[in-house]
């Protein structure tokens, strides 16, 4: 390492770089890693001094994308055997049409909070969904409102790739990274019921080729199908309850085991394990991507520019954790790129400043959710698609998503901030 600190216009150059390519639909992995080459070049690393600090910052977070590539695993058996939908299913039934909004959260958000992939669990509530809110006279704004909030509300307290990220990045169980996140989920599906059933009879009518009959097809019984999340979590909780450790690294996968055994589907476990793997490689591949850009970016001064902004503006020092993950999750449109971004490169100085690493990781990982469903990424429009909804109706619901996220980082900026509950 050459010891050259980038300049503050290179981590800008880098950022902005990343975002345009991103718009121009290139791939995000690709998009960061010229982004990061651009910036350190423009910043004045030089090339040897560039290609050090890619290299660095990708090897940073290697141990997170192994975490995550086995969470594929879990996340496999509930996709692809049904648990998933049987899951959905089995609450929207239970609360019936006349409460659909809450059922669709609650579905949503459960999904979610269980290691299903934000955007897989849009896709899976929304087909039911869709008819209990036609049955009762909503339109298409409520229903995916509903979703987003829960989603967002089940992903900060889940063993999901951007909760992994938050624990990797300040070295903490991921078992605390769910206790924390409990707080703000509470929020989001408090502020998300109530903006849902705001937008209930805003936006497009749902159609009837919007909706598509849910087929009876072979779905696993509930109890096997919540076998899985259940011992994951109960493998996770022995740190806490029983001091055994066990690495996630471990749980994720044994879980996703033990869930397809209890739904009798053993001889499709290699398929499960293929299309988990496929789930989690476009993760992985973001993650190097995101790693080349923390890599020039935590080596260039912006982190200092920003610090003295915050200072300036006689702002606490805590206060570095939210604007931080708002600000890398609105630059990536990612919770996981955004999370491993801020906590990898303000998470040494919030920690440095006196904040405890847990309550900084909690503030950092909410944050991350205010402008994660931006235009340039992946998730704005897989959730329009799963309720065919136009892109221009879904830019309207920017502005809702925002003040559910807002919620989520103002409570828990209080919480673990302002009141040091975490000490």
């Amino acid at each position: 390492m050459d010891g050259v600190t980038v300049s503050v216009l290179g981590a800008l150059v880098a950022l902005a770089v990343a975002i345009v390519l991103i718009l121009k639909k290139v791939q995000p992995t690709y998009a960061m890693l010229f982004g990061a080459v651009i910036g350190g070049l423009v910043g004045g690393a030089g090339l040897t001094g560039t290609v050090n600090y890619i290299i660095s910052g990708t090897q940073g977070i290697v141990s997170a994308i192994i975490r995550i590539v086995t969470a594929g695993i879990l996340a496999g058996a509930l996709i692809e055997s049904g648990a998933a939908e049987r899951i959905a299913e089995a609450i929207m039934n239970k609360l019936g049409a006349k409460r659909c909004l809450i059922a669709i959260t609650l579905a949503t958000w459960v999904l979610t909070a269980v290691g299903v992939f934000g955007d897989v669990a849009c896709i899976t509530v929304a087909p039911i969904a869709l008819q209990m809110a036609k049955r009762a006279g909503y339109h298409k704004m409520g229903v995916l409102m509903a979703q987003l909030g829960a989603v967002r509300a089940g992903n900060v307290m889940s063993p999901n790739p951007n909760a992994i990220a938050a624990a990797e990045g300040f070295g903490l169980p991921l078992t605390s990274i769910i206790a924390v996140g409990i707080i703000p989920a509470v929020v989001a599906l408090i502020v998300t019921s109530l903006l849902a059933y705001h937008l209930r009879m805003r936006g497009t009518e749902i159609a009837d080729s919007d909706v598509n009959m849910v087929s009876g097809k072979d779905l696993p019984p509930l109890w096997a199908a919540l076998t899985g999340p259940v011992v994951t979590i109960a493998i996770l909780l022995l740190r806490p309850l029983a001091g055994i450790t066990i690495d996630p690294l471990i749980a994720l996968p044994v879980g996703g085991i033990v869930g397809t055994i209890a739904m009798g589907k053993t001889r499709d476990m290699g398929h499960y394990f293929t299309a988990g793997l496929a789930k989690m490689s476009g993760v992985a591949m973001l993650l190097i991507g995101t790693g080349a850009l923390a890599g020039i970016i935590s080596n260039s001064s912006l982190k200092d520019v920003i610090i003295s902004f915050i200072e300036t503006l006689g702002l606490p020092g805590f206060m570095l954790a939210p604007i931080a993950g708002m600000l890398m999750g609105a630059a990536t449109a990612s919770a996981t790129a955004g999370t491993t971004l801020a906590s990898q490169i303000f998470g040494p100085t919030v920690v440095a400043s006196g904040v405890a690493p847990l309550a900084a990781a909690a503030m950092t990982h909410a944050s991350c959710f205010v402008f994660d469903g931006l235009p340039h990424g992946s998730f704005f429009h897989v959730s329009a698609g799963g309720v065919n909804m136009q892109i221009s109706e879904r830019l309207k619901l920017l502005g809702y998503e925002a003040i559910n996220g807002l919620a989520m980082l103002a409570v828990s900026t209080l919480v673990f901030g302002v009141f040091h509950v975490l000490g």
